[in-house]
């Protein structure tokens, strides 16, 4: 097994009432993949987490913290691509996070620059762990990865997980309508799609510095509506472009996506 370093930095609270070690909370490895016939190479980050604790999506939600990545210590890496799995949607003293617990497996798809030569793999992580007390992690994983073998199970599972084409699922139609707000733009989605068994999310996400509150949801027949507000970063420029708006919508067991909302 190739091994890692993993070092965690806890936060004092008066909640904790002794201090939480690294290995109490958090365990981590890169599991090396396989390179495919067309010349991807494929591996992940592995993540196992304790009972209680958990980390978050890419879209954490507001108390939850995104996962910061630094691939710049790699070697012969020309692009690399994270497949994220199908979240949970968690309730945080009434704030709405989203994100993993127990074993969390994060594809890692890349792109070298030279095909004909191996992949070094350097993976510099950040990324906040959380029980009743949140703390910040720091990861260093590398490896050099096989340029031959068979794909790895537990990742081509994992990959397998990633939220599926909303339009497969039945939404056959998207559109938005934007307003200005006193610091923003508020955006209000109506997706024609069946109902999903239990509680929906809808996780709106763009590009760009700008912050994107949860949505109001609710539903109007066969139309999930979904209203976020998007707020710039003071002194940044923002321009929404509702071609690259990307739409997940979760609910128990399910997870579906759509990118692109036209303007009504």
């Amino acid at each position: 097994m190739m091994r890692y370093v993993l070092s965690l930095i806890c936060l004092s609270s008066p909640l904790a009432a002794q201090p939480v070690t690294q290995d109490d909370v958090l365990r981590a490895e890169l599991r090396p993949g396989w390179r495919s016939e067309s010349g991807q190479q494929f591996a992940a980050l592995h993540l196992q987490l304790a009972p209680h604790w958990k980390t978050y999506w890419r879209a954490p939600g507001d108390a939850g913290v995104a996962p910061i990545f630094d691939w710049s210590g790699s070697e012969n890496v020309g692009a690399v691509q994270i497949h994220w799995p199908r979240p949970e949607v968690f309730d945080f003293q009434g704030m709405q996070t989203i994100g993993y617990r127990g074993d969390v497996v994060l594809p890692v798809e890349i792109t070298p620059k030279d095909p004909q030569r191996p992949v070094r793999l350097q993976a510099g992580v950040e990324l906040g762990v959380c029980n009743d007390i949140c703390m910040p992690a720091a990861l260093s994983l590398a490896g050099l990865l096989p340029m031959t073998g068979a794909p790895d199970g537990m990742i081509s599972d994992a990959m397998a997980a990633v939220p599926a084409d909303a339009a497969r699922a039945g939404l056959t139609q998207v559109g938005c309508r934007v307003e200005d707000i006193q610091d923003g733009l508020r955006v209000t989605a109506r997706l024609a799609i069946p109902p999903a068994p239990g509680h929906e999310t809808v996780v709106m996400e763009t590009d760009g510095p700008v912050w994107v509150s949860d949505s109001a949801v609710s539903r109007e027949g066969s139309d999930l509506i979904a209203m976020a507000d998007f707020v710039p970063q003071p002194g940044q420029a923002f321009t929404f472009d509702p071609a690259r708006l990307r739409l997940t919508i979760l609910s128990p067991g399910q997870a579906l996506e759509v990118t692109g909302c036209p303007i009504n």
